[in-house]
């Protein structure tokens, strides 16, 4: 006997089953609806008389004489899927194996066995060029067609791989005709190839299918390169992917087509790129800056207008990514026109970028209707505002001039931070201060011929008024993170203080020294011995000059810390005096001579004497009293 014919009725007496108690369950459902509600109990709990009535036996339910016998109640059983079900997960792997890779590798083997006919067929001569096109065309056209019966029955997936077989073949096809067998002019594939885009994005609206706007995008952009014909036509490209790229925002407008954004501006890029590379001169400047200015407009327009979406968090932050990719490429195409032809022009348009930026930043704020959705490209806007005229002040500026501006654009975006609250410019300022300090410490090279009076100490001096105000600000907020950035700043005002000292002493010697570069060698002296030269002896005043200067400063804070009863200046003042110890009696105890040597113990001893009295003396118990522990910044 066949083993499967007494599976199958096996298979039979089960259904069979299954269907007479469906049939039993369904009656006795429709007369517990039409009878009066049962009252159910718990099956552990009895059912109890009320206190001071008659008891009555206990009644048994009404059943349906049809009704098949009660199951006993069994603890529930995983529910595992029928072998015999046709339906799986629409995510399960299985699925999609069979329902996208297949499909697409189902279309692209014929696609393939039909490639291999048709040039068996065209190397036989059994078609001509004519021919070749003409079946392209129509079976193009007929894919297209074929695909919408697919669509309407449910199955979208398979309908859009048809879809984007048959509008490739349109656009092989006519690119075969024009480039391969020259049958038709250029224009008249240009315009046919037009058509194809404008009827894909007509059907992409209509039936509200990214994909298929992606495809008419992708078909769009690469019509200049499949009618390229090597020579330089700026005007009529520029204007065709202009033409585009509004389609693009005027879609994104419509739908919810975020994606759509990324690649108009990819595909703009590159073939701006391309033809920039290959063909621009100082002759087209005007025209392709306009070219460029075009593009950067609407793609800075479009972030701020587009449809919102809620698939996922990578749509989100698109936006933001695109524009701050625009800003940068058309700062950087516009740099690289513009740089060689006038500087100050450049700085100019640094500055016209930061003040668009900042009207975008207000119009990205009032648009939306959910201000917290539009703060993060709000910010962004106000960022590269902010970023521009950073950029600005090195274009324009040279020298200890560009430390200077943005020094002044540093203490100017801290006094609108203070005005409007906004913690974003306060971060932006102190960056822009942080840039200052490093190229005034690294970069910045003096030629000093005064002592003091020179634009050194300017520029340092207003470092330090930058920040003072750095650490007032700090102060007024009366947190922690502000009572951290006041102590921050006021160690940098000491730092640079020290260093901006130092550095006038150091050009002091060094001219003194190069009037005496010629003797530089001892001179024997007989009777005395060996003695230093002149220019030795500047070198060891040098030396003792550093420490005079570092005591004299460590004092000076000392008195400050008493006098302003901050423990926290107090601490500067101890680590700058320690400082100076090691360098005395390290250095200065070998090198310097006797009487500098004698002089530097003494005065040093003598700074030290009196600090230790004035700890000694109890000072500072009311210091500390007066002082409030929390708000006191600890080093």
């Amino acid at each position: 006997m066949d083993p499967h014919a007494n599976d199958l009725e096996a298979l039979r007496s089960l259904i069979s089953q299954l269907a007479q108690r469906m049939e039993a369950l369904e009656r006795r459902l429709e007369k517990l609806e039409c009878g009066p509600a049962p009252f159910v109990t718990s099956p552990s709990q009895p059912l109890q008389a009320p206190a001071g009535s008659p008891a009555t036996p206990p009644q048994a339910p009404m059943r349906s004489p049809v009704a098949p016998p009660p199951v006993p109640a069994t603890p529930p059983r995983p529910v595992y899927p029928s072998p015999l079900s046709h339906k799986t997960p629409p995510d399960d792997l299985e699925s999609r194996i069979g329902s996208h890779w297949l499909n697409r590798i189902g279309i692209t083997a014929v696609l393939i066995g039909i490639s291999y006919f048709l040039k068996y067929a065209f190397d036989n001569n059994w078609i001509g060029a004519s021919g070749r096109i003409g079946i392209g065309l129509l079976a193009g056209i007929a894919i297209v067609a074929w695909s919408e019966r697919f669509r309407k029955k449910g199955y979208q997936a398979f309908s859009y791989s048809l879809k984007a077989v048959g509008i490739g073949a349109l656009y092989l096809s006519l690119w075969a005709a024009f480039q391969v067998y020259a049958l038709i002019p250029s224009d008249v594939a240009f315009v046919a190839m037009f058509i194809v885009t404008a009827s894909t994005a007509v059907m992409a609206v209509v039936q509200d299918a990214e994909i298929l706007a992606a495809f008419a995008l992708t078909g769009g952009f690469s019509t200049p390169l499949l009618l390229s014909t090597g020579q330089n036509h700026e005007i009529v490209l520029f204007l065709y992917v202009a033409l585009l790229d509004a389609a693009t925002l005027a879609l994104v407008i419509l739908k919810p087509w975020r994606r759509l954004l990324l690649l108009s501006y990819m595909a703009t890029l590159g073939l701006y790129v391309a033809w920039y590379s290959t063909y621009y001169d100082r002759n087209q400047l005007i025209t392709t800056l306009v070219f460029a200015t075009l593009f950067f407009a609407i793609f800075a327009v479009a972030p701020i207008v587009a449809r919102k979406t809620e698939r996922g968090a990578s749509l989100s932050t698109l936006p933001l990514f695109l524009s701050f990719v625009n800003a940068g490429v058309y700062f950087l195409q516009a740099y690289a026109m513009l740089e060689s032809v006038d500087k100050t022009l450049m700085a100019w348009f640094a500055l016209a970028l930061a003040a668009l930026y900042l009207f975008l930043s207000n119009l990205a704020r009032d648009r939306d209707p959910e201000p917290e959705k539009a703060r993060k490209l709000q910010l962004l806007h106000l960022a590269l505002a902010v970023g521009f005229i950073t950029i600005a002040i090195p274009i324009r500026l040279d020298g200890h001039w560009i430390t200077l501006g943005w020094f002044v654009e540093a203490a100017v975006l801290l006094w609108v931070a203070d005005r409007i609250s906004s913690d974003f410019l306060a971060g932006f300022a102190l960056a822009a201060l942080a840039l200052g300090v490093v190229r005034l410490l690294i970069f910045d090279d003096f030629y000093t011929t005064t002592l003091i009076l020179n634009w050194r100490m300017l520029t340092y001096g207003v470092a330090i008024a930058v920040l003072g105000l750095v650490a007032w600000f700090g102060s007024r907020r009366g947190n922690q993170t502000g009572r951290q950035v006041a102590a921050a700043a006021m160690v940098t005002v000491n730092i640079l203080a020290l260093i901006g000292l130092s550095r006038e002493v150091s050009s002091y010697f060094a001219q003194q020294q190069a009037a005496l570069s010629h003797d530089r060698y001892r001179v024997w002296t007989p009777g005395v011995g060996l003695q230093p030269s002149p220019w030795h002896r500047l070198k060891i005043t040098e030396a003792f000059s550093y420490s005079a200067l570092w005591m004299a400063y460590g004092a000076m804070l000392m008195i400050i810390g008493f006098w302003r009863r901050s423990a926290f200046v107090r601490w500067q003042s101890l680590f700058l005096i320690a400082a100076t110890i090691v360098k005395v009696f390290v250095y200065d105890v070998w090198e310097l001579d006797r009487g500098f040597r004698i002089v530097s113990f003494i005065v040093l001893g003598v700074l030290l004497l009196a600090i230790s009295f004035v700890y000694q003396k109890g000072w500072l118990q009311f210091s500390n009293a007066a002082e409030p522990v929390a708000t006191e910044p600890r080093p």
